[in-house]
């Protein structure tokens, strides 16, 4: 069992950045993958970013590729996920999630545990 928090979440102007963070229960958490998805109103839940159990391979959608980035410190059981540029189409409610699967998991169906999700808003 994995318990995950996310936190980092709010109101922001577009252009500029949040920082999302998720902390993990439990000492297996090197063992698995990380991602993040987000859900905004009315539209189903997509991959945003994930990274490997080591952190040495990451993924992007290609919607944020170049602005945001995945990080994980396994010391702290922690994934982050900087949002730099952003815009009003990255509102939504973020998740983290975790995958026992090896690489860098795209399809939410890899993933078995989910945070409750954290709500970023971007202004216009």
């Amino acid at each position: 069992q994995v318990q995950l928090v996310e936190s980092g979440g709010g109101l922001v102007q577009a252009g500029g950045s949040l920082r999302l963070s998720c902390a993990a229960s439990g000492r297996t958490f090197r063992t698995y993958a990380m991602g993040w998805f987000r859900q905004a109103p009315g539209k189903e839940r997509e991959f945003v970013a994930a990274i490997s159990r080591s952190g040495g391979s990451t993924s992007y959608a290609d919607s944020v590729k170049g602005r945001f980035t995945i990080s994980r410190d396994n010391a702290k059981n922690a994934v982050y996920l900087q949002m730099n540029s952003l815009k009003p189409e990255d509102t939504a409610i973020y998740y983290c999630a975790v995958s026992p699967r090896t690489g860098v998991p795209v399809y939410s169906n890899r993933y078995n545990y989910w945070g409750q999700g954290t709500q970023v808003t971007v202004s216009s």
